[in-house]
């Protein structure tokens, strides 16, 4: 017999030990088995999971144990990304607390070797998180970024796209994080909203007619400007164009130029052009081929290009000393206050700086142009499509790819410098020195580039580097391309699409048939989760306080395809429950004698009531099936909620016990077998979601008759693949007209304040014939379900009895000597008015597209949701209001 309750502390490690154990979670072997492959997003390995984590995890891992027990190959490949900067940094901070050491007093090998240490001792703590969980990863084949395998696989991609001239060394400017010294991605940049100051500048004129003013956010960049630009069109200053002005401090002539940039409507409509230090002034000097001078050195400190007294300067002392000496040269003309976007580096918290320096790139371009295609022709699909317009966007305007980054942690560029600085790329240090041989005709001493490359370089192999390329293992042949890749809105360009043109060039094939792009998890009032609001939801408290299944339904239920996740421990809280009452409905099976029996026919049972619960299983399977193979997976979820809890918890157990209960041996045996088998399709089915309590009670259950294969783990059962032919439309009718005629009865008792002691009899007042047989010979278990005084068959309602009609039958419920019916139409009344009054507020705001344009989002929608919960509400009420206008 079961326990009363079940305990997640106790079940969930002793049974994911047992399933990693079993190797349940490779791939079956059987050659005919179609293939089914996801890679899984790498976390970084500094990481730990959070609560994106734990819905993306936990929705690859319901498709795959659901392909899985589709009787598919089913690999989920786990790994972990090195990490570049992120890990650096912990390291390095780590190095500073222990003895006030930098990597630059160690020496890049004995860094680096702490590094790996630091990676041993810690690296694996976001995989053993993914267990707790219930990830069922293969283990097995876990990969690293950083795995001599992946690592040459990195190289083999530099050089081949080297060779190609798909990758080039150029003097370009990067977003350069001065903490660190390195460029960094856009996706690392940190766009912070700061106060700040708009300083105008005069610049004379060099022939002494007059001055044209600029404003500048930044002023310790004036000292790099070698342009100012005007808009062509801009009729004040038409005659200055060609024309040049004296840069201040630095003495140095610059000209006048036009352009379409400056934006005649704001400011001067004159702006200062600063190529090495400022993305649209680079895009300006590259068109008017204007110098570009970089004033500043790796740490934001003013260099030799400056005058002597600016050099060595911090870059913000730089500016206070700029602004006072424009103003003691009388050249500044105004000073305003301005709140505006400031980048920072999301690991350093320091100011970015675009800054000039030679890196490597990819032609992304080139790349881009088949992956582009691949989405056009259907060979990749999203989900929800719409994410293909935000993939299209960037990749038909993208940029040249800085791969290269100034850290020691990473993958080192296979590059080599001669003593000239010919460039030397191979995949190996013996294959350079060969080439620089033959280049030069005698040995020459190399030295290999420093940087190491972007992590996206290496994640952007993924699919096929951890299945063995560059050599043709089994495994690429077989599970190469994926299937379904599950990820967030937020890398589809940084990571998706890099992966697609990655894959394309390498492979001549797409990495993925389909994207599904997961939602968003905020907290219960729709913000977004941070530390600083104190609203951050750690997963691993929530399984430790409710159980991993009671937070992967949640997240699974509440994943519609990119909306938003309002998570709540309430919500939680409730799938708990929705455990629980699964729970208990099989310890009622269990002490009620429904077993599994041999030869058991779903088709054959007679009772109605079987007839029926075996044809909304049939349902359930098909809609359960349907849904997730077509990654809805809160459809799945919520049609299993909706038939477990009330379909069968509520409705079936409550009226087989009559059944169960009865003197007639046939129905009863009948009954139980029914009950069991329900059961079993009931654990199937939702154990992708809730492997935990579905695999503890299909083990506990498992001596109860004795089916072929039941004493197997459930993860590895047979998905049921049920015919429609088990539904059975008169059994439908017969028993949701009792379904109804009890459920209404509750809805007017609910409505109309009706005490519950109250026992008014149930009338029958219009019925066709077969309707007045089911509802006869159910007329006791109605009566008790319903709790009225009993079942009776009347011409036409007495006065004071509310009618309701189920399926074109017409019922009645007496109550006016249990309730006065003025009072609850008043009341009623009254309640749909407010909710009226709350509709039209609602409405009128959502209506306003001020309020929609100016309103914080999650606002927006709470409005929404409010407007809907009060219709629905009102609805309800008016329903309730009319039962009280039809009272004879």
């Amino acid at each position: 017999m079961l326990e009363k309750t079940f305990d997640p502390k106790t079940v969930e490690p002793r049974l994911y030990a047992a399933w990693e154990a079993s190797g349940a979670f490779a791939p079956t072997d059987d050659p005919k088995a179609e293939p089914f492959s996801i890679v899984i997003p790498p976390p970084n390995v500094t990481g730990s999971l959070h609560i994106g984590h734990a819905l993306n995890n936990t929705l690859q891992d319901v498709l795959i144990r659901f392909e899985r027990m589709r009787g598919k190959a089913a690999l989920w490949l786990p790994g972990t990304d090195h990490a570049g900067i992120a890990t650096q940094m912990v390291v390095e901070r780590q190095l500073a607390q222990e003895g006030n050491q930098s990597r630059r007093d160690l020496g890049r090998d004995e860094f680096v070797a702490k590094v790996w240490e630091w990676k041993a001792k810690s690296g694996g703590t976001i995989v053993n998180q993914l267990r707790r969980l219930g990830a069922s990863c293969d283990w097995s084949r876990e990969r690293f970024t950083l795995d001599e395998g992946l690592s040459a696989a990195v190289r083999k991609v530099f050089v081949t796209l080297y060779k190609q001239n798909l990758i080039y060394r150029d003097k370009r400017l990067v977003n350069w994080d001065p903490h660190f010294q390195t460029a960094i991605s856009d996706l690392e940049v940190e766009q912070r909203e700061v106060d700040g100051h708009y300083w105008h500048f005069a610049y004379p004129l060099e022939d002494g007619s007059g001055e044209i003013v600029v404003a500048t956010t930044r002023p310790e960049t004036m000292l790099g400007d070698t342009a100012v630009a005007v808009h062509p069109r801009d009729e004040r200053y038409t005659q200055l164009i060609g024309k040049a002005v004296r840069l201040p401090i630095v003495n140095r002539p610059i000209p006048i130029i036009a352009d379409e940039y400056p934006d005649p409507e704001k400011g001067s409509g004159a702006v200062k052009i600063t190529p090495a230090h400022d993305f649209n002034d680079f895009a300006v000097g590259k068109r008017h081929n204007l110098p570009m001078i970089n004033i500043f050195d790796d740490f934001a400190r003013l260099n030799d290009n400056v005058p002597l007294e600016y050099r060595g300067l911090d870059r913000f002392k730089a500016r206070e000393k700029v602004v006072a000496e424009f103003e003691a040269l009388g050249l500044l003309r105004g000073i305003e206050k301005t709140r505006h976007v400031v980048p920072h580096g999301d690991r350093s918290g320091v100011v970015v700086e675009p800054y000039l320096t030679d890196q490597w790139y990819v032609a992304a371009d080139v790349l881009a142009k088949p992956a582009i295609k691949a989405v056009e022709d259907g060979a990749t699909v999203f989900v929800p499509k719409a994410w293909e317009k935000t993939y299209f966007e960037w990749m038909r305007n993208i940029q040249p790819w800085c791969v290269s980054r100034q850290l020691w942690w990473g993958h080192r560029i296979p590059a080599w410098f001669g003593p000239d600085g010919e460039v030397f790329v191979q995949e190996t240090e013996e294959e350079a020195r060969r080439q620089a041989r033959e280049h030069y005709g005698h040995d020459v001493e190399l030295t290999q580039d420093e940087d190491v490359l972007d992590t996206w370089f290496s994640s952007a192999l993924w699919p096929f580097s951890t299945l063995g390329w560059p050599e043709k293992t089994e495994d690429l042949r077989r599970f190469y391309p994926t299937h379904t890749l599950v990820t967030g809105f937020d890398i589809i360009f940084f990571w998706v699409a890099r992966m697609m043109m990655q894959g394309i060039q390498f492979m001549d094939e797409v990495p993925f048939k389909r994207v599904f792009i997961n939602a968003l998890v905020r907290d219960a009032t729709g913000a977004k989760m941070s530390k600083s609001k104190g609203n951050v939801m750690d997963p691993l408290e929530l399984v430790d306080d409710f159980g991993a299944d009671a937070l992967r339904f949640t997240l699974t239920a509440m994943s519609g395809q990119a909306r938003d996740i309002k998570l709540s421990r309430q919500r939680i809280e409730g799938y708990r429950n929705f455990g629980t009452k699964l729970w208990n409905a099989t310890r009622f099976c269990q002490m009620n004698g429904c077993a599994r029996a041999e030869g058991f026919d779903p088709a054959q049972v007679k009772a109605p009531l079987n007839r029926w619960i075996v044809g909304e299983t049939t349902r359930t399977a098909k809609a359960v099936t349907e849904a997730l193979a077509d990654c809805g997976f809160d459809e799945a979820a919520n049609a299993l909620y909706r038939f477990i809890w009330n379909r069968f918890c509520d409705w079936y157990v409550e009226l087989a016990k009559p059944l169960l209960n009865g003197e007639d041996a046939a129905a009863k045996a009948e009954t139980q077998a029914t009950a069991a088998w329900v059961l079993d399709v009931i654990l199937t089915l939702l154990h992708p979601v809730m492997p935990f309590i579905t695999e503890e009670l299909w083990g506990q259950t498992a001596d109860l008759g004795a089916p072929r294969g039941h004493r197997d783990f459930l993860m590895t059962a047979r998905w049921p693949e049920l015919p429609y032919s088990l539904i059975d439309p008169a059994a439908d009718a017969e028993i949701d007209l009792i379904i109804e005629a009890i459920s209404e009865g509750r809805s007017v008792r609910s409505e109309l304040n009706v005490p519950p002691a109250a026992r008014p009899p149930l009338l029958v007042v219009e019925a066709s014939e077969a309707q007045r047989r089911v509802i006869e010979a159910s007329a006791p278990l109605i009566a008790q379900l319903l709790r009225v005084a009993e079942v009776r068959f009347v011409d036409a309602a007495p006065e004071g009895a509310i009618p309701y009609v189920v399926d074109g039958a017409t019922l009645a419920l007496p109550v006016a000597e249990f309730i006065d019916l003025a009072a609850e139409r008043a009341r009623l009344s009254k309640e749909v008015a407010n909710l009226a009054s709350d509709i039209e507020r609602a409405a009128k705001k959502l209506s306003n597209p001020d309020f929609v344009s100016r309103a914080p989002e999650e606002v927006v929608e709470e409005n929404r949701e409010r407007l809907a919960e009060a219709e629905t509400a009102k609805a309800k009420l008016e329903g309730a209001l009319a039962r009280l206008g039809a009272v004879a």
